[in-house]
């Protein structure tokens, strides 16, 4: 683990009404003033915040020393797509509930929070900081799963037609006044999708040769750590 410690932690979450398990890193050592940073990082469809432990992340986080920030991996269900919708409020949970909880348990600074995801995660990124304007230093969408429509949805990925209207990254168009990440592989299912909305922002995505799954988001984690790293040091 590079000298990072794995913090395991149960969340009472008033938003989604259940008890959620969450996990945390926290590298090794104390940043040399202040409080480390704080990044947010979404899981997968199907995933678990385990799940995107790696010897990669380990890596990448060692390598930046005392830039490397604190990282909270919340929980978002089979496939929540982190937004709020029926029943539940995913997205609402991860900036009300695991952003404070993050700050209390591990002294992270509330003030430098980045957000990031891969594929439901970074979808749900994208749409959280959308939402919530002025609340991070940076979002990061590694193959983020963006649909073109309603109809080509994966099941149980939004309540409906209106759900997914409300949540349609292509149609709305959003602006960021934060570096932006957007990433995809040459022979991922998402990439036509990912590049159109990376251009509407008027950024040029990063499109490495790989598939959509933890290889190829794992043959990358040190650029992405990287980026949130700079990012957070700027805010």
């Amino acid at each position: 683990m590079r000298g990072a410690r794995v913090v395991h932690f149960e969340l009472r979450s008033a938003d989604v009404g259940r008890t959620l398990d969450e996990t945390a890193v926290i590298p090794r050592g104390a940043p040399p003033r202040g409080r480390r940073p704080l990044l947010v990082l979404l899981h997968w469809r199907g995933g678990t915040p385990g799940m995107l432990l790696s010897d990669e992340l380990f890596a990448g986080l060692a390598r930046l020393g005392s830039r490397a920030p604190v990282v909270v991996m919340p929980y978002g269900g089979g496939s929540s797509f982190f937004h709020d919708r029926r029943g539940a409020k995913w997205a609402s949970y991860v900036v009300r509930e695991v952003i404070p909880a993050a700050v209390r348990r591990f002294g992270a600074d509330p003030a430098r929070v980045a957000i990031g995801g891969t594929s439901m995660g970074g979808f749900g990124a994208l749409d959280i900081a959308r939402l919530w304007p002025g609340r991070f230093c940076a979002v990061g969408a590694h193959s983020p799963a963006i649909f073109t429509s309603a109809r080509a949805t994966m099941a149980r990925s939004f309540d409906g037609a209106a759900d997914f209207a409300r949540h349609d990254l292509l149609s709305l168009r959003p602006t960021y006044s934060v570096p932006v990440w957007i990433d995809v592989g040459t022979q991922d299912r998402f990439r036509a999708a990912d590049v159109r909305f990376a251009r509407s922002l008027g950024l040029q995505p990063h499109v490495w040769p790989g598939k959509h799954g933890s290889r190829y988001w794992r043959a990358h984690m040190a650029q992405y750590l990287a980026f949130y790293a700079k990012a957070l040091a700027n805010c």
